[in-house]
């Protein structure tokens, strides 16, 4: 008999989430976001379930030589799919998430060329986010880097408005997004040598506390 790749729980989880976020929608408390950064609700939309979706799409780019785990790996309960478990053989494959990497740099890029954002000010905020986020961090054998899902949002947020609180939303988003993947991921790829994971995905821990959602709510509490 086949086992079902999705876990009850999460899967409960995941329903009452996407319920949860059509109501929210439906508020305009997204919309509010969208128009602090400057963006149409629609694009906001399409950028939203483009990084809800793409997260379960990974691009590899490269393998490394890695060390065996010293403990054997704690499965997540925070996790949609459950899949099989990959042996490891010495070796760790590098890629970047589609939803959670990909698409969060494009639109932090896109937001710093077509808003008032100077670069000084979002390399000095993307600084703080990443020193932060990189002391958060931690390496979770067998699985890859961990760390407290609002560390992130409120970062960003807060050095936004230091830094300016008249440009404060992308600041937030551009700080929040790009703070996350320097800090904690690839500032840690020294980490993932001695973790024992077969596969880590830059941007790819999950899809609702993703770095996309994390830049969102970055924005929200500005």
């Amino acid at each position: 008999m086949m086992r079902s790749p999705f876990a009850p729980l999460p899967l409960l989880l995941f329903i009452f989430i996407l319920s949860f976020l059509l109501v929210f929608v439906q508020l305009g408390m997204l919309t509010v976001a969208f128009e602090k950064l400057g963006v149409s609700s629609e694009l906001g939309f399409i950028l939203l379930f483009g990084s809800l979706f793409g997260s379960s799409i990974n691009l590899p780019l490269f393998t490394i030589r890695a060390e065996p785990p010293s403990q054997p790996p704690v499965l997540p309960f925070w996790g949609l799919l459950r899949p099989p478990q990959q042996p490891f053989t010495g070796k760790t494959i590098i890629a970047v998430n589609l939803g959670g990497c990909v698409i969060p740099v494009a639109f932090s890029l896109f937001l710093l060329l077509n808003r008032p954002v100077e670069l000084g000010q979002s390399l000095l905020a993307i600084g703080l986010v990443s020193v932060v986020c990189f002391l958060a961090s931690r390496p979770i054998h067998g699985l890859g880097i961990g760390m407290p899902v609002f560390v992130a949002p409120v970062t960003a947020a807060i050095t936004a408005v230091i830094i300016d609180a008249e440009v404060s939303a992308p600041l937030a988003y551009i700080g929040g997004t790009l703070g996350v993947l320097i800090g904690a991921d690839l500032l840690r790829l020294g980490d993932i040598r001695k973790m024992g994971t077969p596969f880590a995905s830059i941007g790819g821990a999950g899809t609702f506390d993703g770095i996309f959602i994390t830049g969102i709510v970055a924005v929200l509490l500005t």
